[in-house]
């Protein structure tokens, strides 16, 4: 989804007509307006820590919840969907050809390379180098900070080795105790809190 439409986040809506056309490129978007999580999740994860070269939170900053839940309109999205489908193309929220180019990411060198390096690093570690799969991560990281994909992908791997289990994958930080071990610049909680709110899920419609 990364390389052929642009997705740097989940979750993600592509809109695609009838014909194979792009009516609204990459934007967030869910199929109601609830914010939750499972409840067994929270138990299952240990306390963590900080990347220790993450960035400090912003003092008087908005806190992790106040940047996820902040941005697009969880509510409406589906409602905008419905439109779409009622009323195809003379909807309000069907987009021209050039603007969903004007709406679309653009591809610079730099995030080219940067997806070279996500592809590399993902058929390393399948292949058992982790090491060498972990510095291209970083790469990966360094040349498109903004592509969440690219980093929750990193982070959810050393989670599924540290912690395992149902949740494992969510560890997205190093565990308490152990960040001296972390391989990455930084962590999930860490980026977030130094994300603006509306920043994360930002408002498309």
């Amino acid at each position: 989804m990364g390389e052929l439409f642009g997705v740097v986040n989940i979750p993600n809506v592509i809109w695609i007509d009838e014909g194979g056309m792009i009516v609204r490129p990459p934007e967030p978007g869910w199929p109601s307006g609830g914010l939750s999580m499972p409840s067994d999740m929270l138990d299952a994860i240990p306390a963590l820590g900080s990347a220790p070269t993450a960035p400090a939170p912003p003092e008087d900053g908005p806190g992790q919840w106040d940047v996820l839940g902040s941005g697009q309109d969880r509510g409406a999205y589906a409602d905008a969907i419905r439109d779409w489908v009622a009323k195809g193309a003379a909807s309000t929220f069907a987009m021209e050809p050039d603007e969903v180019i004007a709406a679309s990411q653009p591809r610079s060198s730099a995030m080219s390379a940067g997806a070279a390096h996500f592809e590399l690093a993902n058929q390393l570690w399948r292949d058992g180098h982790r090491d060498d799969a972990i510095e291209h991560f970083n790469e990966c990281h360094r040349l498109q900070p903004d592509n969440w994909t690219y980093k929750r992908q990193a982070w959810s791997l050393l989670g599924r080795e540290r912690v395992g289990g149902k949740y494992g994958q969510f560890v997205q930080a190093p565990i308490a105790g152990e960040e001296a071990d972390w391989p990455f610049a930084s962590d999930f909680s860490s980026d977030v809190v130094n994300t603006p709110v509306g920043g994360y899920y930002p408002s498309t419609l």
